[in-house]
């Protein structure tokens, strides 16, 4: 039993409120200084520190600095305009160009906080101005940001890639029409909501075609960016973490000589949200890996495997066993940290039963994105409350349609693998 107890050790620190990081290396470094003495201790710190020479990391910061520069650039502004000419003659116009822009903002962010903040402070106020709920404008902007992520070039995408040792390339590729799905069942939610509170479009009149190709051409230089990214890759232009480093010289590009917004004022505040952005992921990284060391070590993984295969050999039945666990570990756990300890556990559980590991990560990224909505430890929640100034308790009875909406898009990713492997088959052939 004392093989186990450093996974419990972990929660014990997390709940006391130590950062996950520490609470996964400080938990491995007690097993292996306390309980398995065979190993220096020496060896554990080599871990921690050759964990992070990784090429495949290089793609973090770059893409968090092409997310910073992006929202100082105006390519933002543009995406929001585009997703107004689009969605605005919509029932509850604004909140539907609330969740068009959170899609359009994963090929840009990628991150569902640096999402939910934006539009917090964008366009929650607006929303408020032409008659919409504090609470329910609180809770669409928080659910719209679960999307962010599960399209490319989302942080937990390239995260779980590297957990799971599958292509970069294929997981991106595999995000697009599951981000699609939760986009389109976040909208009729708020359609029906919309009609039933009276909640009126933000245009009087639906946009022509010559008024959408324009704003299209006006923000191309936006849309381009994540199709660009992704040929890149199919092509073998550039690796994942070369595309972050060319993703940040466009972005640059179109900041500074196109929309002429980027100047050198905004240096230091991307350098400091860059350095923010990625130090807190990478070290989540390596402290997992020195976690996943000690798990290997004692071979957990293997016993977690023979433990749920023993209860059901049906892949059907196991999947929801583990959306179940998911789910309730995301209303205690934050998303990422949940996806660091359990996905090293259960890839070899579902690929054992054969499950594409591809297919299971974005079944793993739709869950922990549902569970930044839930109390109480929700990070979307908080950030969007913090921002607006929303009561949780207001916020949480608003957002429970919207959690519905994104369960129903969770089952069908979950049970039509093809939703998220049809396009990384096309593109990569299947494996």
């Amino acid at each position: 039993m004392l093989a186990y107890l450093p996974i419990l050790l972990v929660f014990i620190l997390y709940f006391s409120s130590i950062p996950i990081a520490y609470a996964l290396f400080g938990s491995s470094l007690f097993y292996f200084a306390l309980i398995d003495t065979s190993s220096p201790v020496d060896l554990i710190l080599q871990k921690f520190v050759t964990s992070t020479q990784s090429f495949p990391l290089l793609a973090i910061p770059f893409f968090v600095m092409a997310g910073s520069i992006m929202n100082y650039a105006g390519i933002s502004k543009k995406l929001m305009q585009f997703a107004d000419v689009l969605t605005g003659h919509m029932a509850g116009g604004l909140a539907q160009v609330n969740v068009l822009l959170s899609m359009l903002m994963g090929g840009v962010s990628g991150s569902a906080n640096a999402d939910a903040a934006m539009q917090s402070k964008m366009l929650v106020p607006e929303m408020e101005a032409r008659g919409y709920d504090r609470a329910f404008s609180t809770a669409i902007t928080a659910a719209s940001s679960a999307v962010t992520p599960v399209i490319p070039p989302g942080i937990n995408l390239i995260i779980y890639a590297l957990i799971a040792n599958v292509s970069v390339g294929r997981t991106f590729m595999a995000g697009y029409l599951p981000g699609l799905l939760m986009t389109v069942s976040l909208m009729v939610a708020v359609a029906i909501i919309s009609k039933k509170r009276g909640y009126q479009p933000a245009r009087e009149t639906k946009a022509s075609p010559k008024e959408i190709l324009h704003q299209a051409l006006d923000s191309v230089w936006a849309l381009l960016f994540p199709f660009g990214i992704i040929l890149g890759l199919r092509i073998g232009m550039f690796t994942p973490s070369e595309a972050g480093a060319v993703a940040v010289f466009y972005c640059i590009i179109v900041g500074k000589f196109i929309y002429k917004e980027l100047g050198k004022q905004h240096i230091i505040p991307v350098l400091k949200e860059t350095i923010f952005g990625t130090s807190g992921v990478v070290l989540i990284i390596v402290s997992a890996s020195v976690f996943g060391y000690y798990l290997n070590w004692e071979r957990i993984p293997q016993a977690m495997t023979t433990l749920l295969l023993d209860i059901t050999q049906n892949k059907y039945l196991m999947l929801m066993i583990i959306n179940i666990l998911f789910l309730v570990m995301g209303m205690f756990l934050e998303g990422g940290a949940a996806m660091i300890i359990l996905a090293p556990l259960l890839v070899p559980v579902v690929t054992r039963l054969g499950v594409d590991p591809v297919h299971f990560g974005l079944i793993t990224i739709v869950n922990i994105m549902i569970g930044g909505l839930t109390p109480p430890f929700g990070s979307m929640m908080f950030t969007c409350c913090s921002i607006t100034k929303c009561k949780l308790q207001d916020f949480v009875r608003e957002v429970i349609p919207f959690i519905i909406a994104l369960l129903i898009s969770l089952l069908l990713v979950t049970y039509i693998p093809a939703i998220s492997l049809i396009l990384p088959d096309i593109l990569y052939g299947t494996i």
